[in-house]
């Protein structure tokens, strides 16, 4: 890294914002590797437990553009210390009064997805300090904070068996606690004028735009293919394995560990070969994993590896995203970020429930797995067809990699 990086901006915010978003995305994904016990406690179906994990991913993602909103008027640092005073508040509440039915913990859900909203306050509020050539390595730091879905994989469980999963809201408080203090005391605002947003804004960038929701579906399979099977891989360990919810958490840790990892590599893979042909390769890669998994190939160490393996690709697949984004999108790349993030969350909800629903009624996840393959393999055969044009379009960019 360049040491000029270290001079250029604010280093106290810049770490302060990773501290939030990783913390947040920790509580954001509580739920999902302690479905089984909250399952069995209250006596919930398959199809119950999936929308339980699933709501937290779909409320995060609408609620990024309306932090995102909040964030332009009252800055991100105020945002941020109200949204996480709100998730600490739920989680306190769920602690000390519990959680004793499906309708409340949906509830807890709608505001843990709160946390996963972060994204919209962390990176602006770091990126902001540092001029464009340094803007790209600053997300890349404050957005690693992703890697908080791995602390909630490895302890959670463990956790839920030691003390009881409602004891685990409280406990989470603590760390959200100390965060909070290092983000209100070191973070600062950065001295530039922010334009205000607003939902017309949005509405302007989709309207008659094909490759507004081309981004979309493409990162709707990508990042909502990894928030996906983060959230639903505990509870399918749990069904076809027998997995205890410690190892259960433990096979998904390593997966999410995959995807966090290889999102930065991502982008530096699309920059040497190009975002189209990177992105190409992850959903080729992914339809035949899924596909694997799905015709239960081996056993569980075979059946975990296919699922590093994808959750590999899709980190990858997330870099590629945002390797293209920047070169479509100059002028409007704040306003897209929102959207495309948006859409992963609603890929996420959609993959995470989807299982449920499916292993619900068919009484296995063998269409839901095959029908997930076939859409990756479609985004493949849609980016056959885009790719050439945006070729065409972007030329004037010079040596950009499409």
């Amino acid at each position: 890294m360049d040491r000029s990086f270290w001079k250029a901006g604010h280093t106290p915010t810049l770490l302060s914002a990773f501290l939030y978003f990783d913390l947040s995305f920790m509580v954001w994904y509580l739920l999902g590797p302690m479905q089984v016990q909250i399952a069995q406690a209250l006596q919930l179906d398959t199809q119950q437990r999936a929308l339980m994990v699933a709501v937290p991913i779909l409320c995060g993602a609408v609620l990024r553009l309306f932090l995102g909103l909040l964030a332009d008027r009252i800055g991100a640092k105020t945002t941020g210390v109200l949204a996480q005073i709100v998730v600490i508040a739920a989680l306190a509440v769920a602690w000390r009064l519990g959680v004793h039915s499906f309708g409340q913990v949906l509830l807890l859900g709608v505001m843990l997805g709160v946390a996963g909203a972060s994204f919209a306050v962390a990176l602006p509020l770091a990126s902001r300090w540092y001029p464009p050539q340094h803007q790209g390595t600053a997300m890349g730091i404050a957005g690693a904070g992703n890697s908080g879905t791995v602390f909630a994989a490895l302890l959670a469980p463990a956790l839920a068996v030691a003390y009881g999963f409602q004891n685990v809201f409280g406990l989470a408080c603590i760390p959200l606690l100390l965060v909070l203090a290092v983000f209100w005391t070191c973070a600062r605002e950065a001295p530039v004028v922010v334009a205000r947003k607003g939902l017309g804004d949005y509405a302007r960038v989709l309207v008659g735009n094909r490759d507004s929701w081309w981004f979309m579906f493409f990162y709707a399979i990508t990042f909502g293919g990894f928030s996906g099977f983060a959230s639903a891989l505990p509870g399918y360990f749990h069904d076809q394995f027998a997995f205890e919810p410690k190892v259960a958490g433990w096979a998904t840790a390593a997966c999410v560990l995959a995807g966090s990892v290889m999102r930065p590599l991502g982008g530096v893979i699309a920059d040497r070969i190009g975002g189209t042909r990177s992105l190409q390769a992850v959903y080729a890669a992914v339809t035949v994993l899924v596909a694997a998994a799905a015709l239960q190939v081996g056993g569980p160490v075979v059946t975990v590896a296919l699922f590093v393996l994808t959750l590999l690709c899709l980190g990858a697949g997330n870099g590629a995203v945002f390797q293209l984004v920047p070169q479509r999108f100059g002028a409007e790349i704040g306003l897209m970020t929102g959207l495309i993030g948006m859409a992963g969350g609603v890929g996420g909800f959609l993959l995470a429930a989807g299982l449920g629903v499916v292993k619900q009624q068919a009484g296995s996840y063998g269409p839901g797995l095959w029908l997930f393959a076939g859409i990756a393999l479609a985004a493949s055969l849609c980016l056959v067809g885009v790719k050439q044009r945006w070729r065409v379009g972007w030329a004037r960019l010079g040596d950009a990699r499409v």
